[in-house]
């Protein structure tokens, strides 16, 4: 078999498991977590034309999988999320398909790309750096580093509500900031 081209019928064998703990981990219910990677599966499946095998099967799976989990906490978390789970279009072949199946290759990268993604990096810096240092911390560690909000909270000696107030503060502030000086 071609390097390019990936066997579904040995996944659950080979990477359910990996794939389970790598979501368990960030994601604390057992049966969101399984469900995720019967998801990720599933868009496996569906996208497989797109895998050209510059990286391991596992690791493919695994940036579909990365994708799901920011999916649900978007789902969970706002309903302007919920919207941006499912992208719209219409064509020939389907539509209303998930967005995982329209977006770029990551592997596909061009110069421009790697260009403007240090380029949006550095406007993220540049705006966090404007953030009082709570908003910033709170935000680094919820947005970026993924932590649970029990863990912060701990981590922070703030509640919950607290924290969701400065979240909201910090995603306004960080918008604003982005629309002047990325977009």
């Amino acid at each position: 078999m071609p390097n390019h081209q990936v066997n579904p019928n040995k996944w659950i064998d080979l990477y359910s498991d990996y794939l389970y703990n790598y979501t368990i981990t960030r994601i604390s219910d057992r049966e969101v977590a399984q469900d995720l990677v019967q998801d990720t599966f599933l868009a496996g499946l569906k996208s497989m034309k797109n895998f050209k095998g510059e990286a391991s099967e596992r690791t493919w799976l695994i940036s579909i999988l990365k994708r799901k989990i920011i999916d649900h906490y978007r789902k969970i978390n706002s309903n302007k999320g919920k919207a941006e789970v499912r992208i719209n279009y219409k064509d020939d072949e389907t539509e209303g398909d998930w967005l995982e199946e329209r977006v770029a290759d990551p592997f596909d990268k061009t110069a421009e790309d790697t260009m403007q993604n240090s380029e949006l990096g550095d406007a993220i810096h540049d705006c966090l750096s404007k953030l009082p240092e709570k908003q910033a911390e709170v935000f680094k560690m919820k947005t970026i580093q993924g932590f649970e909000t029990e863990v912060i909270c701990n981590e922070l000696n703030i509640t919950a509500s607290n924290l969701w107030v400065i979240i909201h503060r910090a995603r306004t502030a960080m918008a604003s900031c982005l629309k002047e000086n990325w977009f």
